[in-house]
């Protein structure tokens, strides 16, 4: 018998989703809410890593992820000159195993509405625009109110939602959130023929500029500068400045730079990184994803460690009798140490730019392989 028979997840990301899925799919009821008012996603595209689809396999998805999603097994390394030049082709481990491929990139707002679907088919009960407001625990269970006045009592109360976690804060755990130093332009259009796969650009005037394709007609591009106010500027501004800052990368670059057109398709964030130290769990409240760990994208491992987390505990309330210390234990044991040298890896990768120093980006990428090739 499970470990928990009603269990509130928190939060639609890929961290609540997965979890939200492999509860109901064992039998346990599930409710699933969400602040925002639609399924949806701040941000362009998402670059998927094997460890990654082997989670989002696991979940039942793949068929629709393959279908959505652009895959390729080599990532390029291209100087800012005025050809681009090719300077190396990284091969790309198939950490997911060697039946998936090594990297997929697909729409986030697309990956979102596979997880959420599959949620609703599997029985859970999803419910968009609203989140909790109060959360009373005792020894046996969490009391729960909802800012739509409805109210519930659950065995377990999962915070998976986000970067500025509301269940982290109700908790009333103080985590600091750091800026990096780095601010992303992101866009997403239409792809090129030129592009069939991840290139990375080092330096020139901003600290890397690169796309990934999201599928056969769209691909997601990026442009990383040090971090600004950039809060001022209009839609269009904003696209202006993105293409300003493009202007000096080229190759395929130049197909991609005359595709974006579209204001409303570019955003800016910043990249800021955190580790919540270990326990996740405050009693019967556990943090999951970003609530609990966040870095920058440099290593686009974030979306996967979220669906780790998920897997992770999930395996272990679905296989434990007890919600007791011995579970939350495991579950710092698998998970605490492998999230946090995820965080440092990609931190890592974020100074060396910073420096302006490239340091051996291929020994790094191959070193990631191989601690994300093994399972959560």
């Amino acid at each position: 018998m499970p470990a928990v028979s009603n269990v509130l997840v928190v939060g639609a990301g890929l961290a609540g989703a997965a979890t939200a899925i492999r509860l109901a799919e064992a039998g346990v009821a599930v409710d699933l809410v969400e602040i925002k008012p639609e399924v949806g996603a701040l941000g362009s595209g998402i670059t998927l890593q094997g460890n990654a689809l082997r989670e989002l396999r696991t979940l039942g998805v793949w068929e629709r992820v393959s279908a959505a999603g652009y895959a390729f097994d080599v990532t390029g390394i291209r100087a800012p000159d005025p050809a681009g030049t090719v300077i190396a082709e990284i091969p790309d481990a198939k950490t997911g195993g060697p039946d998936l491929p090594a990297v997929m990139g697909m729409s986030r707002p697309e990956l979102a509405r596979i997880l959420t679907d599959r949620a609703a088919e599997v029985g859970v009960k999803v419910r968009f625009g609203t989140t909790h407001t109060d959360l009373r625990q005792d020894a046996t269970g969490v009391d729960v109110t909802f800012a739509d006045g409805s109210a519930g009592r659950y065995d377990l109360v999962v915070g998976a939602d986000g970067l500025r976690s509301w269940t982290r804060r109700a908790l009333g755990i103080e985590l600091e959130t750091t800026p990096v130093g780095m601010g992303i332009w992101r866009a997403f259009g239409p792809r090129p023929a030129s592009v069939t796969r991840t290139d990375l650009y080092y330096g020139g005037p901003s600290f890397i500029a690169g796309y990934c394709p999201t599928g056969e007609d769209s691909l997601y591009a990026y442009v990383v500068e040090p971090a600004q106010d950039r809060s001022t500027l209009t839609p269009e501004e904003q696209l202006a400045t993105m293409r300003e800052l493009a202007a000096a990368y080229h190759g395929p670059w130049d197909d991609v730079r005359e595709t974006l057109t579209d204001p409303s398709r570019v955003n800016y964030t910043w990249f800021e990184t955190h580790v919540l130290p270990a326990p996740w769990n405050r009693g019967r409240v556990v943090l999951v994803g970003d609530a609990a760990h966040t870095c920058p994208p440099t290593i686009a491992q974030g979306g996967a460690q979220a669906l780790e987390d998920a897997y992770a505990l999930t395996d272990l309330l679905l296989t434990r009798s007890a919600l007791d210390q011995d579970l939350w234990d495991a579950f710092t044991a698998r998970r605490f140490d492998r999230a946090r040298t995820v965080v440092d890896a990609s931190n890592q990768l974020a100074r060396w730019q910073l420096d302006h120093v490239q340091g051996d980006i291929p020994g790094l990428m191959r070193s990631i392989a191989q601690l994300v090739s093994q399972p959560a």
